[in-house]
């Protein structure tokens, strides 16, 4: 597969962009674009790439999607908009599902009004969820129905937030000729991913020998996708003409295994025996999820490069470069 083509000469608005995905995008592409990386910071990975927030195409703006006046005042002078801000993590959900709502939905509307109100964008890039598929999504297509699961159940309101939220981004395509592409992440880790995440803490619950806690039976499966090949998927989105106007499921197939084959991996990976330990989840959870990725394929001629075992040895390297692993948030 070709390196994916660079977006060169644009202003770049990265909502979310002290984020896992938006701070590792930005670290791509900043010698070539500038970026504005807007950021209520309450989680912060910036911290984890040195020198990139001093850099002279790096701009901070310190505020949140919910806010008009900080969208405004960010994407003045922008190109493009990659919209990753959002509240995401499965315990963050469960908690705060009036907040996911709120600013998953309203905010994304925020994001658009902004987009379109600001006119000449080469490209409007939304970030959707594998969760839409619901709880048993085995090589699922982006034409598959999208399942939303049981109102009550909190964990539902991250799909059915990111859902409504894609379907605004496709009106605004429709109705007012915003050049929108969405992308469907499917289980993204790697280096700097900070918060929740099953890579994120197995590894932490490895490197300081403690046990790691698995789901219920650990037989729920997924496909884990290495964060250098999503960040490969999204710099296409960006320039493929292609792109404009669909959504694209951006996984790894290839990786896909059980949450317990996961910790056995990450113990290989670690190098180190700990004790894995079964504790009842007793919430809903999602049993089986897989993409097909053919249209990406085909569209943005993506294909994943990275496999579970390299990408863990990555992701385990970088941990083990941190002073004190036990304090990562």
């Amino acid at each position: 597969m070709s390196p994916p083509p660079l977006p060169s000469g644009e202003r770049i608005l990265v909502t979310g962009g002290a984020g896992f995905i938006g701070s590792t995008f930005a670290a791509r592409v900043i010698e070539q674009n500038t970026i504005v990386a807007l950021d209520t910071f309450d989680r912060d990975a910036l911290r984890y790439h040195p020198g990139l927030k001093e850099h002279p195409n790096f701009e901070v703006v310190r505020g949140s999607i919910l806010e008009p006046d900080d969208l405004r005042a960010a994407i003045d002078g922008c190109t493009m908009v990659v919209h990753c801000a959002a509240i995401a993590g499965v315990d963050t959900v469960m908690n705060h599902p009036s907040k996911v709502m709120r600013v998953n939905l309203i905010g994304t509307w925020n994001v658009l009004e902004a987009a379109a109100a600001h006119g000449e964008l080469k490209r409007f890039i939304d970030f959707s969820t594998s969760e839409v598929y619901g709880a048993h999504a085995w090589e699922v297509t982006e034409g598959s129905d999208a399942v939303v699961g049981a109102v009550g159940e909190a964990r539902w309101t991250y799909a059915v937030s990111k859902l409504a939220a894609e379907h605004s981004t496709w009106s605004f395509h429709k109705e007012f000729g915003l050049p929108t592409v969405t992308l469907r992440p499917f289980n993204v880790y790697g280096p700097r991913q900070i918060g929740e995440g099953a890579v994120h803490r197995f590894v932490r619950q490895a490197l300081s020998d403690q046990e790691i806690t698995v789901h219920d039976d650990g037989n729920q499966v997924r496909s884990w996708c290495y964060v250098d090949d999503f960040v490969d998927a999204l710099l296409r989105a960006c320039v493929m003409d292609g792109a404009v106007g669909h959504s694209f499921n951006i996984g790894n197939p290839r990786a896909t295994v059980t949450t317990l084959h996961l910790a056995y991996a990450v113990l290989r990976a670690v190098g180190r025996q700990v004790p894995v330990r079964f504790v009842p989840w007793g919430k809903a959870n999602v049993h089986l999820r897989v993409p097909d990725i053919s249209f990406a394929r085909n569209a943005l001629e993506f294909e994943p490069s990275i496999d579970l075992a390299e990408g863990l040895a990555r992701t385990v390297a970088w941990y083990r470069e941190l002073d004190d692993v036990d304090r990562l948030p």
